[in-house]
């Protein structure tokens, strides 16, 4: 049992044993990150795993030679691309039976589906940078048959800004000390101005809905 419970402990927390694990198993370490990045982003089930935060660490340790940089952006953006496919055609197929199932938080799927309602398909690529709307985001899309030759190139676009921006931001400024010492609020700060175009259509339509009352 302790064996499982440090491996579960790892995965979920592999951001910050990625040190320790690149020094004790180098190139595993790649296979590792491809197959979190995609089941993060990939099965509605697991939205708990870490995501921007493994990507940033992994753009520091790429910083430091430890990691290849590129080899890092190749990888996620393919595990990301791909996990947003299955979870697409998970949706499609099962969607309706998983959104009526006590294992999965049916409020995130209607919080994400009055997210798609709002933006439509480009919603695919704000929601990269919004923690559990990204892994909602696909299924929702294959629940409400999103045209798939749409949806995949918003979603291999989304993956390249989100892992592009991600792992550069990790390259550049993950090793300085105040960044890497504070990088929740850095983290807080992506999704606050991820969402600033949300926030600001919301207040559009707040204005709008006042002055029709007031008339």
């Amino acid at each position: 049992m302790e064996i499982i419970k440090n491996l579960i402990d790892l995965i979920l927390h592999l951001d910050q044993h990625l040190l320790t694990f690149v020094h004790n198993y180098g190139a595993i370490t790649y296979i590792i990150l491809f197959f979190i990045i995609l089941f993060e982003t990939g099965l509605v089930v697991t939205p708990f795993l870490p995501g921007d935060s493994l990507i940033f660490t992994a753009g520091a340790l790429a910083s430091l030679h430890l990691l290849n940089f590129f080899g890092l952006l190749i990888l996620f953006i393919i595990a990301a691309s791909l996990g947003d496919s299955l979870n697409y055609f998970i949706g499609k197929k099962f969607g309706r039976k998983f959104s009526k199932s006590k294992k999965i938080n049916t409020k995130y799927i209607h919080e994400t589906e009055n997210f798609y309602k709002q933006k439509g398909p480009k919603f695919i690529v704000l929601a990269r940078f919004i923690p559990i709307v990204r892994t909602f985001a696909p299924f929702v899309a294959g629940i409400g048959e999103m045209n798939y030759s749409k949806f995949i190139s918003y979603n291999i676009f989304g993956a390249t800004i989100w892992v592009g921006l991600m792992v550069s931001i990790g390259y550049f400024f993950g090793n300085i000390p105040i960044v890497k010492n504070h990088f929740g609020l850095l983290t807080i700060g992506i999704i606050f101005v991820s969402i600033i175009p949300i926030l600001i259509d919301f207040l559009k339509k707040l204005s709008k809905k006042r002055n029709l009352t007031q008339n």
